[in-house]
């Protein structure tokens, strides 16, 4: 690809992004939200209750952002978080009624979103949109796989560095 081109699309996808975020801005404010914590509210909306570190990994932000985004919602009285019990440490999030009932608002303003960036698109290009979007994402996705766990070494082992 020649730079011309390759600057035409880095300055297409830049400017799509930001122009976006711009406008879920604004449609978001009258809700009272900030972007980001739409699509907090939507993930819990289409799983359910979840543990607060699975709620960051499903929306690709890191731990910190996702307690922040949390806290504030759970301010507004949007969700409510309560410690798990399978560990103390992990907090389980959900929706509350409140949440509930802005999460019908949130996604008759996502629509109306969606509807908005597609305009002048063909309904087949508009159809395909999502697929080709989730390959581009892909192709520039940055976040390292889940880690696996290594097998369990003996003490002999972390004492001396060598396997049996």
């Amino acid at each position: 690809m020649n730079f011309d081109h390759a600057d035409a699309v880095n300055q297409a996808i830049r400017l799509l992004s930001l122009r976006h975020r711009a406008r879920a801005a604004a449609l978001l404010a009258p809700l009272g939200l900030h972007p980001g914590q739409e699509t907090l509210l939507l993930e819990l909306a289409r799983t359910g209750p979840m543990i607060q570190a699975q709620l960051s990994e499903a929306l690709g932000c890191e731990p910190p952002s996702v307690t922040l985004m949390a806290r504030k919602l759970e301010a507004s009285g949007y969700i409510r978080r309560k410690p798990a019990q399978s560990d103390k440490r992990a907090s389980i999030v959900e929706l509350t009624d409140s949440g509930k009932a802005l999460v019908d608002q949130v996604k008759r303003l996502w629509c109306a979103l969606a509807e908005e960036t597609v305009t002048g698109l063909s309904a087949q290009t508009a159809e395909e949109l999502p697929r080709l979007l989730k390959t581009l994402t892909g192709n520039v996705d940055t976040r390292p796989p889940p880690p696996t766990r290594p097998p369990a070494r003996s003490t002999r082992e972390i004492k001396t560095g060598r396997a049996r």
